[in-house]
């Protein structure tokens, strides 16, 4: 478990147990890679990145750590040249599937409204 999750959940009181859910999966990328490797399966680095639109390697590289360090995801190495690297969903990771599914529809509903909002208040050329 990374130091940051471990101190959040350490710190905050049951009342926030929302606050442990966002310190794990918050972050740039994170409920993408969830996401892809729940329909994909397992996934190599490359595969991962051009299903995710192309994020930059340190950052993408960063969340899959945080990911395994968090036990959501599981990284395995061959010892094969070239080297080969899998990534798959831990049971653990799994199991944040229907959190990210009602995420996804949580964010596509406000961005609606926003979206509605926006559209209202424009001006109109004229």
């Amino acid at each position: 478990m990374r130091e940051k999750t471990e101190r959040v959940i350490r710190e905050w009181t049951d009342t926030c147990d929302a606050e442990v859910s966002i310190a794990v999966l918050g972050g740039a990328w994170k409920p993408s890679i969830l996401k892809a490797l729940a329909e994909h399966g397992v996934l190599r680095f490359g595969e991962l990145g051009r299903l995710l639109d192309n994020p930059t390697a340190r950052v993408l590289t960063r969340q899959l750590r945080e990911l395994e360090q968090d036990g959501l995801v599981t990284r395995t190495v061959y010892q094969q040249v070239p080297p080969k690297v899998e990534y798959r969903l831990s049971e653990l990771g799994e199991s944040a599937g229907p959190l990210v599914e009602a995420l996804t529809r949580w964010g596509g509903h406000y961005a609606g409204l926003q979206r509605a909002t926006a559209a209202v208040a424009a001006p109109t050329a004229g």
